[in-house]
């Protein structure tokens, strides 16, 4: 490495360790303000996205623009793209977290000793939090606010192809917080789309940063869990399954699957596997394959599903277990409720599974014996989403089995304490 080459590292590394020191005392001064302040600051951050909502679409279109220049695919696009419904969405999605129950100071255990020692486990925030994604801006805002609403601290660092949208949106958290009285450096951006930030943020930052959250391809997923240094709360692919049991209502399994798979292809809970049983094959997978196809999705087949699907490619073995992340499902026919838990099993990402059936029996079959983070009976894989659960947003979905599983809210980013109030014992 060259001198200059040394000393931009040098300089990155510092400017890095300058927001992680900067979040660290933020993260103090929030854990320690009331509720109503937070709240007030989350109330200001959505007015202040609807206010500035001229400037965010002037961001986001310069970003689209360049996307578009660079190949991303339509999937990608439709994730970074932002219009007026987007955002507000964007900003009642902040409202939402506003009016969440505040989880900082909440008692979720109690009990007395014997000896009379009172013990009670207490909610506190997890510290400064590092989150990590790409293409989607809206993450910006729900992000930093679930750390806002849960005490944390919390430093961004978004994708090239979303810089301008990310930036505008950071500037009108910023100016909330600062308006509300708190400090503007609980939520900091990586100001850089140098890909060493991201390293330095992993390897380096182990005594300012408590966790990570990875939101993104598997790609960045897989680097941030082979590179952190801190825990990390994520999931690395959204291999989705719907399976249509035999007892399936037919129309009932053309509008869940439909829904599944096209209202958003690019979202880790879209639907990227059907499965479905031979005794109903015949009678409906034709309709649910013509639905699929006219919404412009393309069905990979596998040999006994292939004609009943009229317009179908044959699926070859790798579509099973993979996330395609675009308007393409892999089919596949079962012999029954064991060979769909079997399959899933096997190709899973532990995301999110649903069956739809009229059958109470195979139902909670499916949902007992199946252990992915979300499992559903009769509704679309697109529900797995911290709003659709009443989080009002969430980071990210965890298939982890430690700490947080499932919408990553407000609530599980918090730890606890141990608070054991005494008159006087001592230990024998």
């Amino acid at each position: 490495m060259s001198t200059a080459e040394r000393e931009v590292a040098s300089g990155l590394l510092e400017r890095m360790r300058a927001l992680g020191r900067a979040a660290r005392a933020a993260c103090d001064e929030l854990g320690r303000v009331s509720a109503e302040a937070r709240t007030k600051a989350l109330v200001a951050a959505a007015a202040a996205l609807r206010e500035s909502r001229a400037e965010i679409l002037d961001a986001n279109r310069a970003d689209v623009a360049e996307a578009r220049t660079r190949g991303l695919s339509a999937a990608m696009i439709d994730r970074l793209a932002l219009d007026e419904k987007r955002i507000e969405a964007m900003a009642a999605g902040v409202e939402a977290i506003a009016a969440l129950p505040d989880p900082i100071g909440r008692v979720i255990a109690e009990w007395e000793r014997p000896n009379g020692l009172k013990i009670q486990r207490v909610r506190v925030p997890l510290g400064v939090i590092g989150i990590i994604y790409e293409s989607r801006p809206n993450v910006t805002a729900d992000a930093a606010a679930l750390c806002v609403r849960s005490g944390n601290a919390v430093i961004l660092r978004g994708g090239s192809e979303a810089a301008r949208s990310n930036a505008a949106i950071h500037a009108c958290l910023g100016r909330a917080l600062a308006a509300s009285g708190l400090p503007e450096t609980a939520v900091q951006r990586v100001p850089t789309q140098d890909r060493e930030a991201v390293g330095i943020l992993l390897r380096e930052m182990t005594e300012y940063l408590d966790v990570v959250v990875p939101r993104g391809g598997k790609n960045l997923i897989e680097r941030v869990q082979r590179d952190a240094r801190v825990p990390v709360i994520g999931h690395l692919e959204g291999i989705c399954h719907t399976y249509v049991h035999r007892a399936a209502d037919l129309d009932m399994a053309r509008r869940v699957v439909l829904n599944a798979k096209m209202r958003r292809t690019g979202i880790c809970g879209a639907t990227e596997t059907l499965l479905i049983d031979r005794d109903c094959v015949a009678t409906h997978l034709p309709a649910i394959a013509a639905d699929l196809i006219a919404a412009g999705c393309e069905v990979r087949a596998d040999a006994d599903a292939l004609p009943h699907a009229s317009g179908a490619k044959p699926a070859s073995p790798d579509d099973f277990g993979k996330e395609f992340l675009d308007a393409i499902i892999a089919v596949k026919v079962v012999d029954g409720l064991d060979a769909a838990l079997e399959h899933i099993r096997r190709y899973g990402s532990g995301h999110t599974e649903a069956i739809i059936t009229d059958d109470a029996d195979a139902a909670e079959r499916f949902l007992r014996e199946l252990d992915s983070a979300i499992l559903l009976h009769n509704a679309s894989t697109q529900f797995a989403d911290g709003g659709e659960f009443g989080m009002g947003a969430e980071i990210g979905i965890a298939t982890g089995r430690i700490h947080a599983r499932g919408p990553v809210g407000a609530e599980e980013l918090t730890s606890y304490k141990y608070v054991v109030r005494g008159s006087g014992q001592t230990r024998p």
